[in-house]
């Protein structure tokens, strides 16, 4: 876990150099860039995952397709670069009937986007990206019946409970396309600086390929053997809104 906490800083720390980067080396003459929220769907594939669950008497999980993301985007002549992070929504299954063991899991991201702007009209923007990717899957076993039978603290630290946390280190690539619509907002002005601003309504498609397939871990890195393989490549769809600007001096 500590490995792909480290990872996932590393990677958000070169995303925002390289966006800081980027605004400086335009601020002589005009920033433009997009704050926004995307709702995704990409369909998960579980069923391997829940064979195995179900093999230990743990009830199936629901599907995890529906993800929320926040991100920003950043323009310099036609290039667009994008850059976010984001969450799948919890899949809990059902409690065993026995023993009321369930499993929660979700997935994490990060990821950055390039792309190049081929709309001719100044509040369109249509662009197909190639992008980075780096996730998570994250599994929680509950075994509250369990770790909630004492209110002793001391009793329990060395309390026997099937809790635990395991997680899927993941790397892949997206290919696909954007297009925005920009609403226009009334211009505002600071100094000598103009404001154009807008509101951004629109969506992403493309391919996410996962290009990795690392074992699942526990802590401290601890690899598992023989845990779900199959890989997670699929079709995905965002839908987004924001708030675009455009900073301009004479």
């Amino acid at each position: 876990m500590k490995k792909l906490n480290k990872l996932l800083v590393l990677a958000a720390a070169i995303l925002t150099i390289t966006s800081a980067a980027n605004a400086q080396g335009m601020m002589g003459k005009e920033v433009s860039g997009t704050m926004q929220i995307q709702g995704m769907y990409r369909q998960s594939k579980l069923g391997q995952l829940s064979g195995i669950l179900n093999a230990n008497g743990i009830p199936a999980l629901p599907d995890n397709n529906y993800w929320l993301n926040v991100s920003m985007n950043h323009s310099r002549k036609n290039w667009i670069m994008e850059d976010g992070i984001g969450a799948s929504f919890m899949s809990n299954s059902a409690a065993n009937t026995t023993n009321g063991i369930r499993a929660k899991y979700n997935q994490y991201q990060i990821y950055g986007r390039l792309g190049y702007n081929v709309a001719t009209h100044e509040k369109m923007r249509a662009f197909p990206f190639v992008g980075l990717n780096l996730s998570a899957a994250m599994l929680n076993i509950r075994d509250d019946k369990r770790t909630q039978n004492t209110s002793d603290f001391s009793t329990e630290l060395l309390n026997q409970t099937a809790s635990k946390t395991l997680w899927n280190p993941r790397f892949g690539l997206e290919f696909g396309a954007g297009f925005d619509y920009l609403i226009g907002i009334k211009d505002k002005k600071i100094d000598s600086y103009t404001i154009h601003r807008s509101l951004p309504i629109g969506v992403r498609f493309g391919y996410y390929l996962q290009a990795s397939n690392s074992n699942w871990k526990i802590d401290d890195n601890y690899k598992l053997q023989n845990g779900p393989n199959n890989k997670q490549s699929n079709i995905f769809i965002n839908v987004n809104i924001g708030l675009g600007y455009k900073v301009q001096r004479p």
